[in-house]
C-alpha cells in the first residue's frame, strides 16, 4: 500500500524500516517507574515484530534500548533511546525513557518528540493498592499539555501480580477515563492464559465473569468521551454497534485525551503484545493529528503554523544529543515538518540556556543571551537509530525520527532547518537543576580533559548547570540529583577525565558589627617622590540590602577635593577584595557607610594612588575596631507538595533554619510553601525532599538576600 512501512527488517538484515507518509507513523513515549518493566516490553515488541532474534534482559546488560554503560551498571534506564518496528504497515518509533526522576529531562524531550504516551505500570504495584505518586506526578504533566494516554498493565507474570487491583488502582489514580479493553482469561493454576476482548468478544465462549457488565462501561465511556450524541442515542436505544465503529470513536476518545485504554501484557509469554499493537496503531494518533510545537524566524519573527507535511519547510528538532566513540556526537532528530536527506546543507539554531552566574556585586543572578547561536552546516548521513545501533537511511520525512551525525554545533533542543528558510522552535520547559557538585581534576594532567569533557556532556545535556564560581574557584555542576550527578561522573571518567568531588563552598559576606572612627595612613619615604596619605573615616553598619554609601564632611582642604574621590575608590577595592570574619577566609562586604571626616596631605608626596591606599587601610582598620559578622545568602525557596506530606516537608524546612512565609492552594491536592533558607542549608535538599515526599514534590530556589550567619556557620 502507498505510503505504508516497509520494514525489510529481520535478525541480521541490517535494514531499516523505511516510511513515505506521516499517516502511517506512531511516536510513543513509554512512561512509568524505574522497575515497571518499560525497557523488558521494548525487547518483547522488538522480538514479536522480528527486529532482534531474541529478548535481552536488563539484568544481564543486554537490552537494545540500556546501552549506556551507566545504565547496565545500574541496572536501569539513564536516557532516552527509540526502538523503531513495523506492525501492519505502520512504523511504531517506541521512546524508551527513564523512570528515575532524577532523569526528567530525558523523559521531556521523550514527550517532546512523541504523539502519545505509554504509562507501564507493574501488575505488582495494583496489589499494593496504588501508582506510584511520581508516575501519577508524570499523568498530570501529561494532562496538561493533552497528551493522550493508555496504560499498559505489565509484569502480569510475577509473583505477586493482581492484574484487576492494578486496573482498580489505575483507576482511582489517573481517573474515570481509563477503562480496560481486556480482561484477564485465568489458567487452572491462577495465571495469566490469555486476555478476553471486550469490543471484539473473543475468544468465543471464555468470557470471564463481569465481561457484560465491563463491556457495557467501556462502550459507554468511549462514546461519552468521544462525544459522539448520535451514537450514544443509538447504543441507549438498545441498537448493538458494530465494532468497526466503536473502534473509530475509541480513536477519537483517545486523541482528544480524555479517554485512556488498559491493556494487560506479559512480555515473557507474549500474551498481550498484539493487543497493545492494536491499540498503538488504531488508537493513537499519527503525527498528522498532533499539534506541532510553535515556530518563529531565528530572529523572533512571527512564522506561520507548521503542518507535518514532507513538502513544507524544513523544521527539525534535536531532543537528545550523546557521544559515539566511533563516530562522535550523534544528534537524535524529531523531525516535524519536511524532509531530512543526506549531503544536504540544514541551518542550527538554538536557544541559550540561563544561567546562573555572580553579577558585578556578588549577588547570585541571571545571564542569557537571548540571540542564541545560528550556524549553517553540511550533512554527510542520515540514520534511523535502533537503541545505539545506526542504519542508514534515504530520508527521514516530516513525523519521524532520525539521527544524524556529525553536527559539531547543534545541542539537545535546537532546531535544524533548510539553510535557505531557517527556523526556530518554541524550546520545551525544564526544571532546574538543583543538586550542587563540585568537580576537580584528580592530577594536573587530567585538567585538560576535565575541561574538553565537560564541555561536550554540557552540550549534550540540558538539566546538567555548569557553573565555574569565581568567589570559591570551584567548579560546580548543577545535578538533577544523585543518581544523575553519578552517571554525569561517570561520563566524565569514560571521556579521560579522572576527576574528584570536594564539599560546595558557598559564598559568604562581611559587614560590620557597630560603629566606628578609624584612620587609614599611608606614610613611606624611599628617596625621590614618598607617599603620602591620611585619612579619618567614621564607619558604621547600614540595613542589609542597603549597599555601600560614601560620603564627605572634610572641612578646610585637610583632604585636598581631588584626593576625595581616591579615598573612596580605595575603600570600594578593598569591599570587593573582602574582610575576614574571626576566619582565615576574607569574603565581600556588604551594607557599610564610610564618611571621611578629617585627613593630611603633602604637596609633594600626596597623590590618588596613595589616597586609595589609605581608603584601603581605613576599612581594614575598621575590621578591628567595629568588629565583623559573617552574612550567608538567603533563598527564596517554592516547594509545591501534595497535601499529605504538608507537616513534614514544613518541619524539615523549621530544622533547615528556614522561615515559612506562607502557603498558597495549588489545586489537585497540592499546597505550595514560600520560605526563606538559607543557601548552605539547601545543598542536598534536591535529595532529601525526593525522600521525603516519594518523589512527588517539586521546588525551586532564587536568590533573596543575605542576613547574619549564626556562630556555627563560620565556625
Amino acid at each position: 500500500m502507498a505510503g505504508r512501512a516497509d520494514s525489510g527488517q529481520r535478525a541480521g538484515a541490517g535494514r531499516a524500516p523505511a516510511v513515505t507518509d506521516p499517516a502511517h507513523v506512531r511516536n510513543v513515549v513509554l512512561v512509568g517507574p524505574s522497575g515497571a518493566g518499560k525497557t523488558t516490553l521494548v525487547e518483547a515488541l522488538l522480538a514479536h515484530t522480528g527486529v532482534i532474534p531474541r529478548q535481552g534482559t536488563v539484568l544481564d546488560g543486554t537490552t537494545v534500548c540500556d546501552h549506556d554503560p551507566a545504565a547496565v551498571r545500574q541496572q536501569r534506564s539513564v536516557a532516552l533511546s527509540v526502538a523503531p518496528f513495523v506492525h501492519d504497515g505502520t512504523k511504531i518509533n517506541l521512546i524508551d525513557t527513564p523512570g528515575y526522576g532524577d532523569f526528567v529531562g530525558e523523559l521531556r524531550a521523550g514527550l517532546r518528540a512523541a504523539d502519545a504516551a505509554l504509562f507501564v505500570i507493574p501488575a505488582s504495584e495494583g496489589h499494593e493498592g496504588s501508582v506510584d505518586p511520581a508516575t501519577v506526578a508524570q499523568w498530570e504533566e501529561c494532562a496538561e499539555v493533552g497528551m493522550p494516554r493508555a496504560v499498559v498493565v505489565a509484569r502480569c507474570d510475577h509473583a505477586r501480580a493482581s492484574l484487576e487491583a492494578t486496573i482498580d488502582a489505575c483507576r482511582d489514580a489517573f481517573g474515570a477515563g481509563v477503562a480496560p479493553l481486556y480482561l484477564p482469561i485465568r489458567s487452572a493454576d491462577g495465571g495469566l492464559a490469555d486476555l478476553y476482548g471486550l469490543l471484539s468478544q473473543t475468544p468465543e465462549g471464555a468470557a470471564p465473569d463481569g465481561a457484560d457488565d465491563a463491556r457495557g462501561e467501556l462502550i459507554e465511556g468511549i462514546i461519552e468521551q468521544s462525544e459522539d450524541e448520535s451514537l450514544m442515542e443509538r447504543y441507549l436505544g438498545g441498537e448493538d454497534i458494530d465494532v468497526a465503529t466503536l473502534v473509530d470513536d475509541l480513536e477519537t476518545a483517545v486523541a482528544r485525551g480524555s479517554f485512556h485504554p488498559v491493556v494487560p501484557v506479559c512480555a515473557s509469554s507474549g500474551i498481550g503484545l498484539d493487543a497493545l499493537l492494536e491499540v498503538v496503531v488504531g488508537g493513537f494518533p499519527s503525527p498528522l493529528e498532533h499539534p506541532l510545537p510553535r515556530v518563529s524566524g531565528v530572529d523572533g519573527s512571527s512564522h506561520d503554523a507548521l503542518a507535518a507535511d514532507p513538502a513544507g519547510p524544513l523544521a527539525a528538532e534535536v531532543v537528545r544529543t550523546s557521544a559515539d566513540a566511533y563516530v562522535g556526537r550523534v544528534s537524535l532528530v524529531r523531525v516535524f515538518s519536511g524532509t531530512l536527506r543526506p549531503d544536504a546543507t540544514v541551518h542550527v539554531s538554538g536557544h541559550i540556556p540561563v544561567q546562573r552566574t555572580p553579577s558585578d556585586d556578588g549577588v547570585p543572578g541571571e545571564v542569557a543571551d537571548d540571540n542564541g547561536h545560528d550556524v549553517d552546516e553540511r550533512l554527510a548521513h542520515v540514520y534511523s537509530p535502533l537503541g545505539a545501533t545506526l542504519r542508514e537511511v534515504d530520508s527521514c520525512i516530516a513525523g519521524d525520527i532520525c539521527a544524524l551525525t556529525k553536527l559539531g554545533s547543534a545541542e539537545t533542543g535546537d532546531t535544524v532547518s533548510a539553510a535557505d528558510h531557517p527556523l526556530l522552535l518554541q524550546a520545551w520547559e525544564l526544571p532546574d537543576p538543583l543538586l550542587p557538585v563540585a568537580v576537580v581534576a584528580h592530577s594536573r594532567g587530567d585538567e585538560d580533559a576535565l575541561i574538553k569533557t565537560l564541555s561536550k556532556i554540557v552540550a549534550a545535556d540540558p538539566t546538567l548547570r555548569l557553573e565555574r564560581n569565581s568567589e570559591t574557584h570551584q567548579t560546580v555542576l548543577w545535578c538533577m540529583g544523585e543518581a544523575h550527578a553519578d552517571v554525569v561522573l561517570s561520563r566524565l571518567r569514560a571521556g579521560g577525565a579522572e576527576v574528584d568531588t570536594e564539599p560546595v563552598r558557598v559564598p559568604m559576606r562581611v559587614s560590620l558589627a557597630r560603629k566606628g572612627r578609624v584612620t587609614g595612613r599611608h606614610v613611606k619615604q624611599s628617596g625621590g617622590h614618598g607617599q603620602y596619605a591620611v585619612c579619618h573615616v567614621e564607619f558604621e553598619p547600614l540595613p542589609r540590602g542597603s549597599g555601600f554609601v560614601f560620603a564627605s564632611k572634610v572641612v578646610g582642604g585637610s583632604v585636598p577635593t581631588q584626593f576625595v574621590p581616591s579615598v573612596e575608590k580605595g575603600i570600594r577595592a578593598q569591599l570587593e577584595r573582602g574582610l575576614t570574619a574571626g576566619g582565615e577566609t576574607a569574603y565581600p562586604v556588604l551594607d557599610v557607610k564610610a564618611t571621611l571626616v578629617d585627613g593630611k596631605a603633602h604637596s609633594v608626596d600626596s597623590s590618588d594612588a596613595a589616597f586609595q591606599t589609605a581608603g584601603g587601610l581605613a576599612l581594614r582598620e575598621a575590621a578591628e575596631v567595629c568588629g565583623t559578622v559573617l552574612l550567608e545568602p538567603l533563598d527564596d525557596v517554592r516547594v509545591r507538595i501534595p497535601d499529605e506530606h504538608l507537616g513534614s516537608v514544613l518541619g524539615d524546612l523549621s530544622a533547615r533554619r528556614g522561615r515559612v512565609l506562607g502557603t498558597e492552594v495549588a489545586g489537585l491536592g497540592r499546597t505550595l510553601v514560600v520560605a526563606e533558607v538559607p543557601a548552605v542549608e539547601l545543598l542536598r535538599y534536591a535529595v532529601d525532599l525526593r525522600a521525603t515526599t516519594s518523589g512527588t514534590a517539586t521546588f525551586t530556589r532564587t536568590f533573596a538576600r543575605y542576613d547574619a550567619a549564626p556562630a556555627s556557620v563560620g565556625a
